[in-house]
C-alpha cells in the first residue's frame, strides 16, 4: 500500500526513538517500503543511545514527547545523523537546535504534523485567511480535538495553523488557549478517547459560518510521512519542513 509513494532509496536504514503506538505505526509502514531497522530506542534501552549505534542507520525517526525531544534531537545532531522528529510541546527551542544543525553541517526536520494532508491543510488554511482578513465581521477560532494521552494543549498542528492565522490577518495580534480577547485568535483543546487528530478553523459572523476540516482517521497518514521525510533528507544538509518535501513531488 505504502510503496508507490514517492521515490524510494534502495535498502535505507531506518532508527526510531521512541516506541509508543506512533513509533510502531513508523515501523510497519518502513518495513513496507523496503527499508529496515537496526535500531530502536525506548524508555527500557537508553544505555543504547550511543553514537556508534546511531550511526547504523542513514536517518532517524524521533517520536517521544516535549520533556525528551530537544535532547533526542540535539543528541543525533551531534552524533551527525539527520533526524526528523514529529514531537511537539518543545518549539521555544527549535531555533537552538536549528543553530546546532547550521553549526554541525547536519540534516533535520521537525514538523507538528507529517500528514501530507494537514500539510495540504496548512496551505488551504493561509488561503482562506487572506480572503478573510478583509472580511473582518467573521470572528476566526481553532478547534482541535485528540487522545486523552496527547500531553500538550494545544497540538503543534494547531499552532501552526494559528500562525498562518496571525501572519494573514492584520487585527489578529496572537492566539491563546480559550482566549476571549480582542485581537486574540481563541484556540480551544478537547481531549477525548482514540481519536487521533480533528482540527477546525471556523470563520463565524451572525449571518453564517465558514469552517475547513481535517479529521485524521488513524496514525498512518503520519507514519507514512514521518518515513517520506526520512528518505527526503538522508542525503540532505540544512533544515527541512514538509512544505520542502510536498513541493519536491
Amino acid at each position: 500500500m505504502y510503496g508507490a509513494v514517492g521515490l524510494l532509496p534502495l535498502n535505507m536504514e531506518i532508527a526510531l526513538i521512541g516506541y509508543g503506538k506512533m513509533g510502531k505505526a513508523i515501523e510497519a509502514v518502513a518495513l513496507e517500503r523496503g527499508h529496515r531497522i537496526p535500531l530502536i530506542i525506548d524508555v527500557d534501552n537508553l544505555d543504547a543511545f550511543t553514537r556508534e549505534n546511531l550511526q547504523k542507520a542513514q536517518a532517524v525517526i524521533e517520536f517521544t514527547g516535549p520533556l525528551t525531544a530537544f535532547d533526542n534531537v540535539t543528541r543525533c545532531l551531534e552524533f551527525d545523523v539527520p533526524v526528523v522528529s514529529g514531537s511537539t510541546g518543545w518549539y521555544g527551542r527549535l531555533n537552538t537546535a536549528k543553530e546546532l544543525c547550521a553549526a554541525r553541517n547536519g540534516s533535520m526536520l521537525c514538523t507538528s504534523n507529517f500528514s501530507l494532508g494537514v500539510n495540504l491543510f496548512f496551505e488551504l488554511n493561509r488561503t482562506l485567511a487572506r480572503l478573510m482578513g478583509n472580511f473582518p465581521v467573521y470572528k476566526a477560532s481553532i478547534t482541535e480535538t485528540h487522545h486523552s494521552q496527547k500531553l500538550d494543549k494545544p497540538s503543534g498542528t494547531a499552532i501552526t495553523l494559528a500562525e498562518g492565522i496571525i501572519d494573514e490577518i492584520r487585527n489578529i495580534k496572537n492566539w491563546e488557549l480559550d482566549g476571549a480577547e480582542q485581537g486574540v485568535l481563541p484556540v480551544y483543546a478537547l481531549r477525548e478517547n482514540d481519536v487521533p487528530g480533528t482540527h477546525i478553523v471556523k470563520y463565524a459572523s451572525d449571518i453564517d459560518d465558514i469552517e475547513i476540516i481535517h479529521t485524521a482517521h488513524s496514525r498512518q497518514g503520519f507514519a507514512l510521512g514521518a518515513v517520506l521525510a526520512a528518505e527526503y533528507i538522508h542525503n540532505k544538509k540544512g533544515v527541512f519542513s514538509m512544505k520542502n518535501l510536498i513541493n519536491s513531488k
